[in-house]
């Protein structure tokens, strides 16, 4: 499995990756993955991960220069790199993650020895250039334009190409002229959280994530500030980021230093304990290919109230288990969190059995299930897709 970021990271391609490489090594396969060293040290070692043993293949990385922890591979010595991996273990399937540089390796690897190829896009450029967004507009959609043509090059050697939900897969396909890109869910282990269904003693608002600006964390703060003081509402923004700092003034400026808690990074038991006691979660993302928080939100009964942009309505279906409002509608934002904090007994326990139902369909195991099945080149059966 080839990953351009992977634990410790902290992202949905990077915990995907990790999830699936724990889920497939518990079911007897051997996993083995190849990544950006996060330190000085690489070359192949054991790392255990969520309890799991398994070797990973680190490669000698670059810190991103604009970015506070993204390490990257060098790209002129990553085909080196990728045959030396592949000769070494001789494996059976390739799986990259990505085209960016570790993934295109791999991918040329997997040719020139008729291995068989799967990719899966988690990455939209428009995402990441935000850390070269001080250069020229024009060369920013410049770069933009090169990934995507990248990613035709790359993907188009796939024997199988997946994207987490279907408006990511069309997405993509509308992007790179590529066609046929299966939607599979990135899964969670649904068991792992505990949904609630006791009255709280507060209305709180919970955000999951990544504190950068694509996020749009901070229209979740305006629209807060927007709500009427008798909800008595706080909100818990659990994550890390190098937008933490804005963020934090827009808090202040706002006057709702004493209503916002900024938690920073949690154990997973904190934060399945952040979620089960809330009372609605807020994504107000404009580019989530999936969002596994949403779902882990989901699994956990809450409600919620998300943008209605890219994968978000695949997971939120308006009126059933949350609200949809158009991106960067502030206005709308805080009436949807109000309709949930004022909702009824019985509407909000409608809603939270919703989110239990939409979530069953991301299961990992029904995960893991589709990847052995591409992986084994065998069709997906109809009962297990999303």
């Amino acid at each position: 499995m080839g990953c351009d970021t992977f634990a410790p990271d902290i992202n949905g391609s990077a915990s995907f990756s990790k999830r699936l490489a724990v889920g497939l090594k518990a079911r007897g396969h051997d996993v083995q993955i190849v990544a950006p060293a996060p330190d000085r040290g690489h070359g192949p070692r054991v790392e255990v991960h969520d309890g799991v043993e398994f070797v990973v293949h680190r490669i000698h990385s670059w810190s991103w220069p604009t970015h506070p922890w993204f390490r990257f591979a060098l790209p002129w010595r990553i085909n080196h790199h990728a045959e030396s991996v592949v000769r070494a273990v001789r494996p059976d399937v390739i799986h990259f993650q990505s085209h960016i540089v570790v993934g295109r390796g791999l991918a040329g690897a997997a040719v020139r020895h008729g291995i068989r190829l799967v990719g899966t896009n988690h990455v939209m450029p428009e995402n990441f250039v935000q850390h070269i967004s001080a250069f020229p507009k024009v060369v920013v959609d410049g770069v933009v334009r090169a990934q995507w043509s990248s990613a035709r090059k790359w993907f188009g050697l796939a024997d199988v190409i997946t994207s987490p939900t279907e408006r990511s897969a069309r997405y993509f396909e509308e992007h790179t002229g590529l066609t046929g890109v299966y939607a599979v869910s990135n899964g969670i282990d649904t068991s792992n959280y505990t949904p609630d269904f006791s009255p709280r003693d507060r209305n709180r608002i919970v955000f999951v994530g990544r504190l950068d600006e694509e996020k749009h964390i901070h229209d979740l703060l305006h629209a807060v500030a927007r709500l009427d003081p008798a909800l008595d509402a706080v909100v818990e923004i659990v994550g890390l980021g190098d937008d933490r700092q804005r963020l934090e003034h827009i808090t202040e400026q706002l006057g709702l230093t004493d209503r916002v808690h900024f938690t920073g990074k949690v154990s997973d038991e904190d934060l399945r304990a952040a979620l089960t006691r809330a009372t609605v979660f807020a994504m107000p993302s404009r580019a989530e290919l999936q969002s596994i928080a949403t779902m882990e939100a989901m699994a956990s009964a809450l409600p919620v109230v998300a943008a209605d942009a890219m994968a978000l309505p695949h997971l939120v279906h308006d009126g059933e288990n949350g609200y949809l409002f158009p991106p960067g509608d502030i206005e709308l934002f805080a009436a949807r969190l109000a309709d949930v904090l004022t909702a009824s007994p019985a509407d909000l326990r409608r809603m939270k059995e919703a989110s239990l139902q939409i979530v069953r369909a991301h299961d990992m195991n029904r995960t893991l299930d589709i990847y052995e099945n591409l992986y084994r080149g065998l069709p997906v059966p109809d009962g297990l897709r999303v």
